[in-house]
């Protein structure tokens, strides 16, 4: 279902550096901030600060060409203050924290057909989706032609990475901007699956190889010839539009994830060390040359009532995954590591919201999925023909990440070098929603949820 890169030849190693999605959008002044809608395409759900030429998403970057690459301080520092003073105060109800916010499609399309009718740009709670940081449960109620999504929620601020989380859990909230993305991905992905990759071009490692037959002992020069000889890797995303911000979510978790691999930046949780740390206490060399690590979701099996018209998401995680070849041995370094950083994935997700970003947009796939295996729009006679349009309601639209500038790292093992370059996120939300059991006791969650009036588009 998804390509994977197969890499050989190579006598030594080398390393994935780290990386920033940026959102470059027009120049501004030297010395300048510019906080502006994307030129690229109008945005017209909402404002994305964007400061210079730069706007980061988990602390990653990519450029107007492409190249992806690590949020320097001072950037990230511009990107909040730009999103701070673009802020509405959140009403005193948003703000307080609630175990089950509901959100109701429909109504929230008919708020915002009002917005677009007014040329009135759409408001905070519409793009933050009421502060929901998760969606828990799906509810059908027909007879008021809706589908309802359901889950915790709390007011929002914004961090000192300029990042959009909950005023005391620190989760990143979702935002409409992602549902749009998955809503009009889901039944693209349907059999194929999403997929975000970073792999080294095939005449880049030929021509490492050929540098590094002579086992030259290491040494900065080494380096710096190793990272431009590989030269820049591919960004691969499949699925959902390279261009979006789920994409670049993506993108970020995939960069961070290596970055902590490789000992680029150290991990800012106890019990995660390195892979090249776990390589070198290990001492025997590993069973191929070329890791690779990749992210991936993981689910219990959804819950639906008899009627269909409740549904629950539970045990939701990201898991990392490791392929050191075919001889590779239960225990083996690329797979601790792996084992370790899924252990400590909450850990990481605190101190990285863009972890937490990437399972808030995977619970966004499922339940789009969910919706279009179900044809829920039709059993509920809520179509969201507003939601589902991109030409009257389009989306941000940010540079393509296309490269990965190459980044050596090295550690000595017995008789080898090693060289780990590849990986990503891969997702397949259809495969998810598919598992699914019967629980009668959703009936009456349902029941409870239902909404009092037709006054809002969301209630507690």
């Amino acid at each position: 279902m998804f390509r994977r890169t197969s890499m050989c030849g190579l006598p030594s190693a080398y390393a994935l550096g780290g990386l920033l999605l940026v959102s470059a959008f027009s120049a501004s002044p030297a010395n300048g901030q510019r906080l502006s809608f994307g030129e690229i395409r109008p945005f017209v759900v909402g404002i994305v600060p964007v400061v210079g030429r730069n706007g980061a998403v988990g602390g990653v970057l990519v450029d107007a060409e492409g190249v992806v690459a690590r949020a320097e301080s001072a950037e990230t520092a511009r990107l909040r203050e730009a999103r701070e003073r673009a802020l509405a105060p959140a009403s005193a109800e948003l703000r307080q924290s609630s175990r089950l916010r509901k959100v109701s499609l429909r109504r929230l399309e008919e708020a915002i057909a009002r917005r677009l009718a007014e040329k009135t740009p759409l408001s905070d709670e519409m793009n933050y989706l009421a502060g929901l940081q998760q969606v828990r449960f799906v509810f059908l109620f027909p007879d008021q032609r809706d589908i309802v999504l359901a889950g915790p929620a709390e007011g929002w601020r914004v961090t000192e990475t300029g990042d959009l989380v909950g005023v005391t859990t620190g989760s990143p909230v979702l935002l409409l901007e992602d549902l749009l993305v998955a809503l009009r991905s889901a039944e693209s992905v349907a059999g194929s699956g999403i997929l975000c990759s970073i792999d080294p071009r095939d005449e880049g490692l030929a021509s490492l190889s050929r540098l590094l037959r002579g086992r030259a002992a290491p040494s900065a020069a080494l380096v710096r010839r190793m990272e431009e000889t590989l030269g820049p890797q591919v960004v691969t995303v499949e699925g959902v539009p390279a261009d979006s911000r789920v994409a670049r979510v993506l993108v970020s978790a995939d960069v961070i994830m290596k970055r902590l691999a490789m000992g680029f930046e150290p991990a800012p949780v106890t019990g995660l060390p390195s892979y090249l740390a776990l390589l070198s206490a290990g001492g025997a060399p590993p069973r191929t040359i070329t890791p690779r690590w990749w992210l991936a979701p993981e689910y219990d099996r959804l819950l639906r009532d008899d009627a269909g018209e409740a549904w629950e998401l539970r045990g939701r995680r990201i898991r990392a995954h490791a392929d050191e070849g075919p001889e590779a041995r239960d225990g083996s370094p690329g797979q601790q590591w792996a084992d370790r950083f899924t252990e400590k994935y909450g850990e990481l997700a605190a101190a990285f919201p863009v972890f937490a970003e990437l399972q808030n947009c995977m619970d966004l796939t499922i339940v789009a999925a969910l919706i279009a295996k179900e044809d829920l729009g039709a059993a509920a006679g809520c179509e969201l023909p507003l939601l589902m349009d991109a030409e009257r309601l389009p989306t941000g639209s940010y540079p393509t990440p296309r490269s990965v500038p190459s980044q050596a790292s090295v550690v000595k093992v017995p008789r080898n070098w090693i060289v780990s370059i590849s990986g990503g996120v891969e997702a397949d939300p259809w495969r998810i929603a598919e598992q699914t059991d019967l629980a009668a006791s959703l009936t009456a969650v349902r029941e409870q949820a239902a909404p009092k009036d037709e006054v809002r588009w969301w209630w507690d």
